[in-house]
């Protein structure tokens, strides 16, 4: 009597490992920004404006930020409100498109949100140097995708359905 297979039982449980890491890793995340923040003294999601700012190569209107974050253009002020109050950003009139507001980040107060981040950097870039070049490039893959399908479901949530079907 011929053996079946054991590839789709084998399969079916690293897709079920899968989801409980992926559970953990989400949820290790959420601590991990969480306890950053709190460090900071600011909200989880100030702190992840912050880090997109850091990424972007200008001063960004509201309206960028909103589209960075995900949220309302009502919360994205609301946000840029706190993180100005914080010494965080400034806003100043565009000086191209007078009607326009940016927002720019504070080099000194930049300096010390990236500190922490230094601080905490060590640990990331050992883990990292750990893996060969092939799994640089899956890891950086798989990020890009999970930014990409994150924005898709934020994007559902936000319309009220519950992502992508």
């Amino acid at each position: 009597m011929p053996q079946k297979s054991s590839a789709p039982r084998r399969r079916a449980a690293m897709l079920a490992e899968l989801s409980a890491v992926s559970r953990r890793y989400m949820a290790a995340y959420a601590l991990f920004n969480q306890a950053v923040a709190d460090r900071l003294r600011l909200h989880p999601t100030d702190l992840q404006c912050l880090n997109l700012l850091g990424l972007e190569a200008a001063p960004v209107t509201t309206g960028r930020i909103a589209e960075l974050t995900g949220l309302t253009t009502g919360s994205a002020t609301r946000l840029v409100d706190r993180l100005e109050r914080a010494g965080y950003v400034t806003r100043a009139r565009d000086t191209v498109d007078r009607r326009r507001v940016l927002v720019a980040t504070v080099p000194g107060r930049m300096a010390e949100f990236g500190a922490v981040w230094e601080q905490l950097s060590g640990g990331w870039a050992a883990m990292f140097e750990a893996y060969d070049d092939d799994e640089v490039a899956l890891l950086i893959a798989h990020m890009r995708r999970t930014v990409e399908l994150s924005a898709v479901q934020i994007a559902g949530l936000r319309e009220g359905g519950g992502g992508p079907e």
